[in-house]
């Protein structure tokens, strides 16, 4: 009977190990590391990799029996990347971050909406000063990419009242969602929303979708938020038109480039709400679900759950 060994590649490496181990799979190695120097003397006859892409993507080279890496991440660019082997199987996460991005999305569309930050600066200046605050039923939210992350979003937003439409590459309908715009109608699908959510892929297609002819579609109230990839947007552009009042703000969890360095004028201008990439976090219960039902998969020959087109990016 063949063994098949496992790195485990996360700085959460014990973990993941930890709840690997609880699993009790059959016909399993395990080796962990929580860097890329410490995997290089690990990965080697390992057939299997679960982790951190990025970190991954530093011993792809070494693993000279690699068969299945699972990626610990719903991005896999930094694997995707021209010039790296793609003699293996890769599969990314998908169905979990569905939740938190929608957490995210309705604590800051509420926290606007309900006017949060000001009213904290009116308690600081010990201002007893109401203020206005639309409906829920009147608010227009179109979220951009109705892939799983999209597709909870528009239920969880429309379970307040919310209207819902969507943008993607083929216009099929989508539940919970009114109606399904393609590129081709961004203009009509921009025009009358208050939110803009990005749950985009970085892909050649999606990188600087949001630019200055975009921003001009939208109404001078809009808030755009971006919780997909920090190069959907063309910053420069974004800047300006903040800066201008082509746009009413932004909620921002990623960059172009990350961490966003100290200068950047998004930090500083007022209608900016920054978060440090952590919409969603990957918690290792979360992974490791999704991995064991692979091992599962990988054992019995069966097709995999979320295989990555290297091409795609996704």
């Amino acid at each position: 009977m063949s063994v098949n060994k496992l790195l485990i590649l996360s700085a959460d490496a014990s973990e993941y190990g930890a709840l690997i181990e609880s699993a009790n799979l059959q016909q399993l190695e395990v080796a962990m590391a929580d860097c890329v120097e410490a995997a290089a003397e690990k990965v080697g006859d390992c057939n299997i990799i679960l982790g951190n892409p990025l970190m991954v993507s530093g011993v792809l080279g070494l693993a000279d029996s690699l068969e299945w890496v699972q990626s610990s991440w719903a991005g896999v660019n930094d694997l995707c990347s021209p010039g790296l082997r793609r003699d293996y199987v890769l599969t990314n996460v998908k169905d979990v971050f569905g939740p938190l991005i929608s957490e995210y999305v309705i604590t800051y569309l509420f926290a606007l909406e309900r006017r949060l930050f000001s009213m904290r600066s009116n308690q600081l200046k010990r201002r007893w000063k109401p203020l206005p605050y639309r409906l829920s039923r009147e608010l227009h939210v179109g979220v951009v990419g109705l892939g799983s992350i999209g597709r909870h979003l528009a239920r969880s937003v429309r379970q307040f009242g919310i209207r819902v439409t969507g943008l993607n590459r083929s216009g099929r309908p989508c539940d919970h969602v009114e109606k399904v715009y393609t590129v081709e109608n961004s203009a009509r699908f921009f025009a009358e929303l208050d939110y803009v959510v990005l749950t985009l892929p970085d892909t050649n297609e999606t990188r600087d979708f949001i630019n200055a002819d975009t921003l001009k579609l939208m109404k001078k109230s809009t808030v755009l938020m971006n919780v997909g990839r920090g190069s959907i947007i063309n910053e420069t552009d974004l800047v300006n038109a903040l800066q201008e009042g082509v746009i009413g703000g932004a909620v921002l969890d990623v960059f172009t480039e990350e961490p966003l360095a100290r200068d950047n004028p998004l930090w500083t201008l007022p209608n900016v709400f920054i978060t440090p990439h952590n919409a969603a976090t990957s918690f290792p219960q979360d992974i490791v679900g999704i991995f064991t039902e692979n091992y599962r998969r990988f054992l019995q020959q069966e097709p995999l759950l979320h295989v990555v087109d290297f091409e795609l990016g996704y």
